[in-house]
């Protein structure tokens, strides 16, 4: 059976809850709420009061990990304060996953390209996640969804220098003179995803939001605006089929921006991680795309 995936060309913070509810699938005990809290500067991140009515729903606490590399959220104290200054601590309870050490080291026995992948350990007081994605491109995986804020997003400052690195090295100062080659970097980015969905045994539910189209990454201080208009709200059970249907709203796109947008996808083989996630088996690239009326 393909997996379903649903879409609204409605962008609303209580369409985010509706489609999050289309899901049948009540998130139980401890709730996560995997956000991108935004780099300083960054004029594209989706902000806590758009994702309020959902947040508030399922009772989660907002969760993020620090950076691997210079910035407003590669330290703690740092990060805390961007919070503070963006305002998600206003709103939510917000949890700093490897605020403190030592991180949760997870396996990954049939990784492609990693061994283990370095958590903040605070997700281990976590029953299940909501995982709130931002939709855009990236400067490294040419794109940003639900794949890499399992991945990425969720490891841990040593967890991130361990995928771009595709398990090389665990610290800041090393990683970069080990950056792997794009295909691997993108194979690693679907093993951490994997050992998140397997350490959630599956009690996890995506949405993806198409809005603020820009082909860099939250995680830029310096983004440049968006180049497409803004296309929908997606949600699924399945991560891999959710990435996969926003890249082919991308391509069924005739918005004038659409060929920048697919140069960065193109350019870092973006596809090829949702690739190696469906060979993984945690997701299908082959889904029932289901529009809902506004």
């Amino acid at each position: 059976m393909k997996s379903k995936v649903y879409f609204t060309r409605t962008i609303t913070p209580e369409k985010v809850l509706e489609m999050y509810e289309l899901l049948g699938k009540p998130l139980t005990g401890k709730v996560a709420a995997k956000v991108h809290s935004g780099e300083d500067g960054n004029q594209n991140f989706l902000r806590p009061e758009f994702w309020r009515p959902v947040i508030e729903k399922v009772g989660a606490a907002v969760v993020e990990c620090n950076t691997a590399y210079n910035g407003a959220r590669n330290t703690t104290e740092k990060h805390r304060q961007l919070m503070k200054k963006h305002g998600w601590s206003g709103c939510f309870n917000i949890d700093i996953l490897d605020a403190e050490g030592p991180d949760l080291t997870v396996e990954i026995p049939d990784g492609k390209a990693l061994k283990e992948n370095r958590l903040g350990k605070n997700i281990e007081n976590y029953d299940s996640m909501l995982v709130l994605s931002h939709f855009k491109g990236h400067p490294m995986g040419g794109y940003g969804g639900a794949l890499k804020q399992l991945s990425i997003g969720c490891a841990s400052t040593a967890g991130k220098c361990l995928i771009h690195s595709a398990g090389e090295s665990d610290t800041q100062e090393g990683f970069w003179d080990h950056v792997a080659p794009q295909d691997t970097f993108c194979e690693a980015m679907a093993d951490a995803a994997g050992s998140v969905v397997d350490f959630f045994k599956g009690n996890l539910a995506y949405i993806n939001i198409m809005c603020n189209l820009s082909v860099d990454c939250d995680c830029c201080a310096v983004a440049e605006d968006p180049c497409m208009k803004d296309i929908g709200i997606l949600s699924s059970l399945d991560p891999v089929a959710l990435d996969q249907a926003c890249i082919d709203l991308i391509y069924a796109s005739d918005d004038p921006g659409r060929a920048h947008f697919l140069e960065r996808l193109e350019s870092r083989h973006g596809v090829h991680t949702i690739e190696a996630a469906a060979e993984l088996g945690f997701g299908s690239r082959e889904y029932e795309l289901i529009e809902i009326e506004a």
